[in-house]
């Protein structure tokens, strides 16, 4: 009696999101299209999913037989769904403080400068997290392109915010060895005294009713700086805002179309898959 051979464990469960394959098309339809990914279970490209903009007809993007690089979106037990758009780099869920990257420096204002990590946004390096000494302007740290390494400082999923640090991946500059103090001056009741003086050379004392206008020693001259003075980002939040809301009404503007279609698609898209071929 011989023992039945073992079912193939699928490789899909293995993947990834974000893992990039190349699938070719086998079928189209309304609602997407079948891709062959070299696995047992079929890919599956929603229509929303073949381009950042909007696609009227699958067969404008794709055709059978064509050969087209595709990222994973979630491996289920039955398919792999696929997705044509090339995933960021980096996720919002991902993005956490303390970790480092590599970017670009996309753009220069006077309060910081804007940093392309991967992520949805780019994130703003604040003048104050740019270097260890002083800096008056960021352009004189950095220029447009220029490749920097940061670090995450806070990231404010709701504002869609990244802060970033360039100091706080350089090394601390070293401390300059303490001055060396000088002796204490002696007492005034160790000082030799003076002579006393005739009536008319006779020093004025404090308590002549003239006020001296020099600074008693010991002493500290009070400082007038203003802490408050400090640059704060109030131009960096106008301009997210600004580009939130264009966002906001370009992804509503989408949204209210493609979303009756896309329930119809992916109800199309089911009943095909249910439908198709039982393999051998």
């Amino acid at each position: 009696m011989t023992t039945p051979a073992a079912e193939p464990i699928s490789p899909a469960s293995e993947l990834k999101p974000k893992t990039r394959l190349t699938g070719k098309v086998v079928k189209t339809t309304l609602a997407g299209a079948l891709l062959d990914i070299g696995m047992d279970i079929p890919g599956i490209v929603h229509i929303s999913q073949m381009s950042e903009t909007p696609v009227k007809r699958v067969e404008d993007v794709l055709q059978v037989g064509q050969e087209v690089p595709v990222w994973v979106r979630k491996a289920k037990s039955d398919r792999v769904e696929l997705t044509m758009i090339e995933p960021l780099g980096v996720d919002w869920r991902e993005l956490k403080p303390e970790m480092t990257f590599k970017g670009k420096v996309i753009r220069l204002e006077t309060y910081g400068a804007f940093v392309e990590i991967g992520a949805e946004r780019p994130g703003l390096v604040h003048i104050s997290e740019m270097a260890h000494g002083y800096v008056k302007t960021p352009g004189d740290v950095v220029k447009e392109g220029d490749e920097v390494d940061v670090m995450v400082l806070d990231v404010d999923r709701k504002k869609k915010q990244i802060r970033l640090s360039m100091k706080a991946t350089q090394p601390e500059p070293e401390e300059k060895p303490e001055r060396t103090e000088r002796p204490e001056r002696p007492e005034r009741s160790e000082r030799r005294e003076r002579p006393e003086r005739g009536e008319r050379g006779e020093r004025k004392r404090s308590g002549s009713g003239k006020k001296s206008d020099r600074q008693p020693r010991g002493e500290k001259v009070e400082s007038f700086t203003d802490s408050s003075a400090e640059i704060e980002p109030t131009a960096f939040e106008l301009a997210w805002k600004q580009a939130l809301e264009r966002s906001k009404a370009e992804k509503a503007e989408k949204a209210r179309k493609l979303k009756a279609e896309k329930r119809e698609q992916e109800d199309l898209l089911e009943r095909t898959l249910k439908n198709r071929m039982p393999t051998a």
